[in-house]
């Protein structure tokens, strides 16, 4: 009995080789996605230096979409960008202040730089910080952040 043939062995290796979607489900590890948990560590994670994708999610069919495209995109720039999920009906307070009404949107924060003037600061501990935030308009897929991140000019990967 032949263990298999020329085309499942040639199948198997696209699977294992293509970089594109090929509507196979891919094995991608463990996610790559954080889920947000607190403003503190949201905050944190923009000190890292990298750019954050931030989706802004409520439960629903496309969210299923939405995090599969996730998903896959993480695994795929990770380390140089961080993919983050909220959930918006657990953390409204952070949602609202973003000022937008339909549900789910993508903005990606990038380049955070310590606010030139601090203005009143009760406690002398707390620094401002400016952060700039894009909001994300393209195709919803790896493909889609691989092209808003060139045409922005964010460093999504080693080569410079």
């Amino acid at each position: 009995m032949e263990d298999q043939s020329f085309l499942d062995r040639m199948i198997n290796h696209l699977r294992a080789s293509c970089k594109y979607y090929t509507g196979y489900p891919k094995d991608l590890g463990h996610s790559r996605v954080v889920h947000f948990t607190s403003e503190r560590e949201f905050v944190q994670l923009l000190h890292e230096g990298r750019p954050v994708v931030v989706a802004f999610t409520i439960r629903g069919n496309y969210t299923k979409h939405l995090d599969r495209v996730l998903e896959e995109s993480a695994a795929e720039f990770y380390p140089h960008v961080k993919f983050v999920r909220v959930e918006c009906p657990k953390y409204p307070g952070f949602c609202i202040t973003r000022q937008k009404k339909e549900y789910p949107f993508i903005e990606i924060f990038h380049s955070p730089a310590q606010a030139a003037i601090q203005g009143r600061v009760v406690d002398p501990g707390i620094t401002r910080y400016s952060v700039k935030v894009l909001p994300f308009n393209y195709d919803l897929s790896a493909y889609g952040f691989r092209e808003f991140f060139k045409r922005h000019n964010i460093q999504s990967s080693d080569a410079k």
